[in-house]
């Protein structure tokens, strides 16, 4: 395997609860051949201090986080660029995982799954509504590109703030670039989850999700707004007679959810 530099980008906005562990454990990589990309939003907390102890490459950057990611990209020196958010965890052998897919596969971009971690009772039901995303391109986004593919497709939408991630997938594919799934899962940290708090974060997004990206991507929002898509039927009954409870719940969480972000529908 060849040692390509690995450009990992990581925006940030008062991080500091979940960014100490998301740099350590890239870090902590067993593919040594990383540069670490701070790109914050002028973070009123100690994130740009945290992010100084393992990188020198810290900027500031806004107005949101499409914009940060792709100013981060044009800092890359890299052959290829990891770009995740501060609450995500790796596994040790991620990155290698995927310079190994990226030179044995020929491929352009990589989606890495992920599994939901947190405290209280309703991060074990966004751990639950997780578990059924994985496999599904219309949820899972690509994380990991060539750095060459990356600028072609011109980077994330910066009109876009909720569903960036899926427009620069769709439009990947529309060119017909190589989208591959890495096996390893990272963890996203949730930090403590309450019913009405998951709701609040979902209303944030609506509004972009609702009024601009439904009119980007007509039929592919039709998709992700169908609940057996996101839920496919197979995985109810299988995951349901398991786990009632959890089923129940999480049909309520995507309720309130749903309801929160129902004004913007068109």
């Amino acid at each position: 395997m060849n040692n390509s530099l690995v450009s990992v980008i990581i925006p940030t906005k008062n991080s500091s609860k979940t960014l100490e562990a998301c740099l350590k454990s890239i870090k902590e990589q067993s593919y040594k051949n990383i540069e670490i990309i701070v790109v914050d939003n002028n973070s009123s907390d100690n994130t740009k201090e945290i992010a100084k102890k393992y990188t020198c490459k810290v900027f500031n950057q806004g107005p949101e986080r499409s914009a940060q990611r792709n100013f981060g990209v044009k800092q890359a020196s890299g052959e290829y660029s990891l770009i995740h958010d501060s609450d995500i965890y790796f596994n040790i052998n991620s990155i290698k995982e995927c310079v190994e897919l990226f030179e044995t596969e020929e491929c352009d971009a990589i989606i890495l799954p992920e599994k939901s971690i947190g405290v209280g009772f309703w991060a074990k039901v966004k751990a639950f509504e997780r578990s059924f995303y994985t496999g599904n391109d219309l949820i899972e986004a690509p994380r990991f590109f060539r750095n060459t593919v990356y600028k072609n497709i011109g980077g994330y939408n910066e009109d876009l703030t909720g569903a960036e991630d899926w427009d620069l997938g769709i439009r990947l594919r529309e060119k017909n670039y190589k989208i591959l799934r890495a096996s390893i899962f990272l963890e996203h940290d949730e930090g403590y989850v309450d019913l009405f708090g998951s709701s609040k974060k979902k209303k944030y997004y609506a509004k972009d999700f609702f009024e601009k990206y439904a009119k980007i991507h007509p039929n592919e929002f039709k998709k992700q707004m169908n609940f057996f898509v996101r839920f496919p039927l197979n995985k109810i009954i299988k995951k349901g007679i398991i786990h009632p409870i959890m089923m129940f719940c999480m049909v309520f969480m995507k309720g309130v959810e749903y309801l929160n972000s129902k004004k913007y529908e068109k």
